[in-house]
């Protein structure tokens, strides 16, 4: 009997822990098509533009995949034919499938604000991370000094959590290059009456407060209108910086309107009580109109939930509907210290971290071996550099076994 073809378009947090899971039954052919070559932890790449490792933030698909039975595609999904259940590609593959789940993730949304695309910095891709950490070197190297203000704009979560790991990193950094000791300033730019507009006012205030405590100037209900080589304008009032970072926006990837899926407001797809937008066609993680769209955990558990459904459908059986399950959310805030939502509860400072270092293991586990997940998580600590001089400094550390 011949298999059911699963393809699946995002090499994701959903796309792959459904690959995965549905890997598990020998009645599928599953074909992952991902953009990228390796499977990205969007939540730890503020780490690698602070100097962190890649480790963290980059695992190779083929390393997730190795004796799976998962076909990968390395290509852009392009086009969808319907009539005919095929997906091709920018490379001209064309794939069938019985099934087909879609979980691409979001892009940069700049929202037509000029000057932002060309002068500011993101941390959405492991380039974009290694992009910023060179300029953060760069800029010391040529100025002689720090910058006159490290501006992120974004008070979301990633934001927030580069915010707080900007400063000391900027010193550490400051000290490898020789520079004499002089203030650090960053600045939080978000444009909603508070940071975290998603969680509640009291977690919103203590993680402002820490933010402070670090060196961190929070600004809200501030509009950025426009960004050049050296300022960026906000209401009205220019902010003089070389390094801009834009965590603000996201929209939802083009490949759903330029296919013509039916959007909602907030232009995610609409699906339906088994995350289907269409028949066979499933659409999970950021770019579903869910309760709780937008973070990892969903992602995990959606890919889960359509993976049992398309089991449950091949043995014969009724699917069941999908219940939105409100994460468990962590954000860390600088060094060892993180606010945690769980339920009514509430935790902050190290036992937070902790607890993020926990979700972080917890995500490594589920898609890797013990033996990896554990190396992967281990390596929070390992600093990793591409600049000379600071790179020397590193090694003289370590040769010495010393601290930084």
């Amino acid at each position: 009997m011949s298999k059911r073809k699963i393809v699946i378009i995002g090499g994701g947090f959903g796309g792959v822990k459904a690959a995965l899971e549905l890997a598990k039954c020998p009645e599928f052919h599953i074909t992952l098509i991902s953009a990228h070559a390796d499977f990205r932890i969007y939540g730890t790449l503020y780490r690698v533009a602070t100097g962190g490792s890649m480790k963290v933030a980059s695992v190779p698909l083929t390393e997730i995949f190795t004796n799976k039975g998962v076909e990968l595609v390395i290509d852009k999904a392009t086009k969808l034919d319907r009539q005919n259940c095929t997906v091709s590609t920018e490379s001209g593959h064309v794939l069938s499938y019985h099934a087909l789940i879609c979980a691409l993730g979001v892009t940069t949304n700049y929202f037509g604000i000029q000057g932002l695309e060309k002068f500011s910095f993101g941390i959405k891709s492991p380039a974009e991370a290694d992009a910023l950490k060179d300029h953060l070197h760069r800029q010391l190297v040529d100025d002689g000094k720090i910058d006159a203000n490290y501006v992120v704009v974004g008070g979301g979560p990633t934001g927030v959590e580069l915010a707080g790991a900007l400063p000391e990193y900027i010193r550490k950094i400051s000290k490898h290059h020789g520079l004499p000791k002089r203030k650090v300033h960053v600045d939080l730019i978000e444009a909603s009456p508070r940071i975290l507009p998603r969680m509640p006012k009291d977690i919103s205030f203590r993680v402002k407060r820490h933010l402070k405590k670090s060196g961190v100037r929070v600004m809200t209900k501030k509009v950025v209108q426009a960004q050049t080589a050296d300022a960026l304008m906000v209401d009205n009032k220019p902010i003089r910086s070389h390094t801009v970072i834009w965590t603000a926006g996201v929209t939802n990837n083009p490949f759903f309107s330029s296919q013509k899926f039916q959007l909602a407001a907030n232009h995610k797809v609409r699906v339906d009580q088994f995350l289907q937008a269409e028949p066979g066609i499933y659409v999970i993680g950021d770019n579903a109109d869910t309760p709780y769209s937008g973070m990892a955990q969903v992602a995990l558990e959606d890919g889960k939930f359509v993976a049992e459904n398309l089991r449950r459908i091949a043995d014969g059986e009724n699917p069941v509907p999908y219940h939105a399950k409100k994460p468990v959310y962590v954000v860390p805030a600088g060094s060892r210290w993180a606010a945690v939502l769980w339920g009514k509860v509430r935790i902050y400072g190290r036992l937070g971290w902790w607890l993020r270092r926990a979700a972080d293991f917890m995500a490594y586990r589920d898609y890797e071996p013990w033996r990896m997940a554990v190396q992967r998580w281990l390596a929070e600590d390992d600093e990793e550099e591409s600049c000379p001089t600071c790179d020397a400094t590193l090694a003289r550390v370590m040769y010495e076994g010393g601290e930084l």
